[in-house]
């Protein structure tokens, strides 16, 4: 290191201990920071310290401008404020769910928006629930009111001090999941322990130490999916038909259980997909680090472009700490998961005088489910064969500007689904990859308080994952169950074409898998709802066309008639 370097970061780190001294000496004074105007300006990241956690703008300066051993730079602030982990407060579509449950649900508002705060705000829910008040999320008195002491905390989403705080205890159980993960309450600020794969010599942790309150300690656990899955395994119980709380529980999201038995368990975590290393040594702080391999990038990359699009068109009304270009590069990000790393498509064809057969194999590439997680996602087969003259013969799985597919049961009734196809024969017949959920009585709902059962679940299977022997709450349900060619890797759906007269050759087909994060139903569920934050969503998801995403495609075309 050159001397002027060397003496660069001397008085970085001089200057973070003074300015870490000046905001503990602070924090003694008082228990939490009243908020900088920060918190509320789009484009800058949230500057709050707390009891038990801080904000992502006062750890962000020292994890900015990270130059690698060939001169790139990286920034964990700048991948991780564009992502929908550093939004999960803000998302509109989740605050409509949360009035919708409680507005169906009153008597159970206190336990509905005490577990959907847990992940989506737990800053602020966890540092009310220390103190033993009540977690509230909407109204007068609920963390995402901007009057709320706490709200900056629950702006800032799932943030650096919530993840990096999760100790290693019970991770992988059940005890862990829907949030059961465990913070220490105990220790004062300015003593409180992080958590990194890395260790940090004495120098650095109390450089750290000072800039940020926090004092850095070497785990495992946070490499690890178990670590995932304390938000992303999540089960409910469910309002039975006399208003009382079930104790048995729904699974509403598995992809942990999912991966758990699949072939990927062995091989690649969770992180590896969502936080892809990158191809080079890079410091994790700009003040003094050494070099680090490997370097998870803090992407937090998923399948939820609508939503990344909708936080862009909007950054005023979401105060978002992310620049319009920050979300481009998520989106980006996202449109390549999608493309890239989840699915292929082949087709095979055998054309007679007035018929044709077509088969469809999918190819999942995925350690989960594909769709996975939030039930609200589907992902279904647009197949259609044209003629020489370019006239559709056959179209199965079109779908028109609103998101809906034509043909699909439920689009066009909500007490109705498409079932699992092996054959296809008609064009009102769509192969649709989802789940549906059903209440106690049996009948389809998109009320999460409700969902007791599943009515139908024929997501594509990851490789190694057996449907014959799967538990519960990952089972496949309906007709997908006794599909031969539904099985661990993908499936492969069969077209049988008959013409009215003899087509005019050569014939174009095409096949593609298209993806949507929210279904029709599931979008459209709040138009009636007079409820503020239905209303809201309802407005500004019209500013963002809920298009399919086409996953992947392929096509042919037949010259001639085989003999």
């Amino acid at each position: 290191m050159s001397m002027n370097r060397a003496s660069r970061w001397a008085w970085v780190a001089l200057a973070m201990i003074i300015v870490g001294l000046t905001a503990c000496s602070q924090n003694a004074l008082q228990p939490t920071l009243t908020p900088t105007t920060s918190s509320r300006i789009p484009g800058s990241l949230i500057r709050f310290r707390g009891n038990y956690f801080s904000t992502a703008g006062e750890c962000g300066y020292c994890h900015t401008a990270l130059k690698s051993v060939n001169g790139t730079v990286y920034s964990i602030q700048d991948d991780w404020r564009s992502t929908l982990m550093a939004n999960a407060g803000r998302d509109p579509y989740y605050l409509a769910h949360v009035a919708e449950e409680v507005n169906r649900h009153p008597q159970h508002r206190e336990v509905i928006e005490a577990k959907c705060a847990t992940c989506h705000i737990g800053m602020a829910s966890l540092t009310e629930a220390f103190s033993n008040s009540e977690v509230a999320i909407l109204g007068d008195q609920g963390l995402l009111n901007p009057d709320n002491p706490l709200y900056p905390l629950a702006l800032d989403g799932v943030s650096c001090s919530l993840c990096h705080q999760i100790q290693d205890i019970n991770l992988g159980t059940p005890q862990s999941f829907s949030g059961g993960f465990n913070i220490d309450s105990n220790t004062p600020a300015g003593k409180r322990i992080v958590y990194g794969r890395f260790d940090v010599n004495p120098a650095m942790a109390t450089v750290m130490q000072s800039a940020s309150g926090f004092i850095p300690q070497t785990s495992a656990h946070v490499t690890r999916s178990e670590f995932c899955a304390v938000c992303h395994n999540l089960f409910t119980p469910y309002v039975d038909d006399n208003g009382n709380l079930s104790t048995d529980l729904f699974a509403e999201q598995t992809p942990y259980t999912e991966w758990v038995h699949s072939a990927y368990r062995d091989s690649q975590a969770c992180q590896d997909c969502h936080m892809p290393t990158a191809t080079e040594a890079v410091p994790v702080a700009n003040t003094g680090s050494p070099m680090r391999d490997p370097y998870h990038q803090h992407y937090f990359v998923g399948g939820n472009q609508w939503m990344l699009n909708l936080l862009k068109t909007h950054p005023d009304k979401f105060a978002v700490s992310a620049e319009s270009a920050q979300f481009d590069q998520t989106i980006a990000r996202t449109l390549d998961q999608l493309q890239t790393k989840t699915a292929h498509i082949q087709l095979t064809a055998e054309p007679q005088d007035q018929s044709l057969k077509v088969n469809v194999r999918i190819d999942v590439l995925t350690g989960h489910k594909f769709p996975t997680s939030f039930p609200s996602r589907r992902a279904w087969i647009h197949m259609i064969v044209r003629d020489a003259d370019g006239k559709v013969l056959f179209e199965s799985g079109a779908f028109q500007p609103d998101g809906s597919i034509i043909g699909n049961d439920n689009d066009g009734d909500e007490t109705k689904y498409e079932p699992h196809y092996q054959i296809i024969t008609r064009p009102d017949q769509v192969q649709i990859y989802e789940p549906i959920i059903g209440d106690p009585n049996g009948q389809v709902t998109t009320s999460l308080l409700r969902a007791q059962r599943y009515l139908k679940d024929n997501r594509l299977l990851p490789t190694g994952l057996d449907k014959n022997t799967l538990p519960s709450e990952i089972a496949v349900y309906g007709e997908a169950l006794q599909d031969p060619d539904f099985q661990a890797g993908g499936d492969i759906v069969h077209y049988q074409i008959s013409f009215d007269s003899p087509p005019t050759y050569p014939l174009s087909i095409e096949a593609s898998l298209y993806y949507q994060s929210i279904g029709f139903r599931w979008m459209h569920k709040f138009s009636s709802l007079n409820l503020t934050a239905a209303q809201n969503f309802m407005a500004l998801a019209a500013s963002v066309p809920n298009s399919p995403i086409p996953i992947a495609t392929a096509r042919i075309t037949l010259n001639t008639v085989q003999p």
